[in-house]
């Protein structure tokens, strides 16, 4: 029985510049991907699905997220078209989890696709956004805070974890990890949690049932809500679901 599904939806956008890869390496070690490419066209399209599978492969077979995510952040830094300040090379935010046999689930990211853990009825976030709201939070004289859509950190920057931190107060990759077991994993692009965040909704209860039907559910409904709010704008919307048996 299959233990993963994943679900798109292009919501208003010209292009579905998502993308999502799973990858097993002969270890065992299982990696998750999640790529949200930043902007709409045929380019960033095509080079955010290649960065996902080449991003996949290589925490696979390191047997962790954070490895992986920089071995191929760091090679895409030092491409020579990417470098000076008027580089405009494509970009995506993205956010990897490994399930590797007899280890922690291992999560690393850059940008602002994340990654929760649904164990014991509630949806817990194991990621921070790489965003402006995140360098300036809301205040009581500013509740929106800093722009959610401004991105610190993405896959495809050259800078560095200490150039980062310098302007945002975090390095370019973060990680973390769980020792859960019997869990289910959900990765999702912003077009696809942020319509439940900014509703008050508890994803808990979305991600019930089998990954497939979850998982179609899960987008399908994000776009529903982003479209019934006034000034209704749906992004795309891409969700991984996967159970995992961690020890």
């Amino acid at each position: 029985m299959r233990t993963y599904a994943t679900a798109q939806m292009i919501g208003d956008r010209s292009h579905q510049c998502d993308a999502v890869a799973v990858y097993t390496a002969p270890s065992g070690a299982r990696a998750y991907v999640l790529l949200d490419g930043i902007g709409s066209t045929d380019e960033i399209r095509d080079w955010t699905r290649d960065a996902a599978r080449r991003l996949a492969r290589a925490a696979a077979r390191r047997g962790d997220a954070e490895a992986g995510l920089r071995a191929v952040y760091d090679r895409y830094a030092a491409a020579p078209e990417r470098q000076g300040p008027w580089a405009r090379e494509p970009e995506a935010c993205a956010v990897v989890a490994v399930s590797a046999p007899g280890r922690p689930l291992t999560v690393a990211w850059c940008g602002d696709s994340r990654a929760y853990l649904l164990a014991d009825g509630a949806a817990r976030r194991l990621t921070q956004d790489h965003n402006l709201r995140r360098v300036h939070p809301p205040t009581d004289v500013f509740p929106e805070g800093g722009n959610r859509h401004l991105i610190t950190s993405c896959l495809g920057s050259a800078y560095t974890d200490d150039e980062v931190k310098g302007t945002s107060g975090h390095p370019a990759i973060e990680s973390a990890t769980s020792p859960a077991a019997n869990c289910r994993l959900l990765l999702a692009s912003d077009g696809a949690y942020e319509p439940y965040e900014d509703g008050g909704h508890d994803l808990s209860p979305y991600l019930i049932g089998t990954p497939g039907p979850a998982a179609r559910r899960f987008v399908a409904t994000a776009v529903d809500i982003a479209r019934a709010v006034p000034d209704p704008h749906a992004d795309n919307a891409t969700v991984l679901i996967a159970d995992l048996r961690l020890s």
